[in-house]
């Protein structure tokens, strides 16, 4: 059972307000792919009239973090997630719609049941990658992301 991007946008108005607010928003998840996007605006810009890089950092984060979220749901355990690392690559001015592309939802599976059958923590890396209207790569950051299974 997929989980609908709406109802994962109601999610953030209530969880990520920031993101929310700055407009970020999930067009599409499964278990391999999630998809964000984000417009240029006034509010989310930088003082060089394109996109601040924190929101282009909650909208990729997102891309990744809702695939994680979706799978701990399904796992039916308490697991916790945080991002411990991260990186950035900007390579062009962010303006117009911002996509970023997560396809590492792969990944994610075999960290959580590592970490429900140890006990241990698991991390592992994800990348999302920001495309513009024209196709171009404006950013690329990377998530390591952390689970555990919760103390009772």
């Amino acid at each position: 059972m997929a989980i609908k991007p709406s109802k994962f946008n109601t999610f953030t108005f209530f969880k990520l307000p920031a993101a929310w607010w700055c407009g970020v928003r999930l067009k599409y998840i499964d278990d391999h792919k999630a998809i964000t996007s984000v417009k240029h605006r006034w509010f989310n810009q930088n003082p060089f009239n394109s996109m601040f890089w924190a929101v282009q950092g909650m909208a990729a984060e997102l891309s990744t973090g809702a695939m994680v979220i979706t799978q701990i749901k399904k796992s039916g355990k308490k697991i916790s997630m945080l991002v411990a690392n991260n990186n950035a690559t900007f390579t062009k001015k962010a303006t117009g719609r911002i996509t970023f592309t997560c396809e590492d939802g792969h990944l994610i599976q075999e960290a959580i049941q590592k970490t429900i059958e140890t006990g241990e923590g698991r991390t592992f890396w994800m990348k999302s990658i920001g495309l513009n209207e024209e196709g171009a790569a404006v950013s690329t950051f990377n998530f390591e992301w952390t689970v555990k299974i919760k103390k009772a």
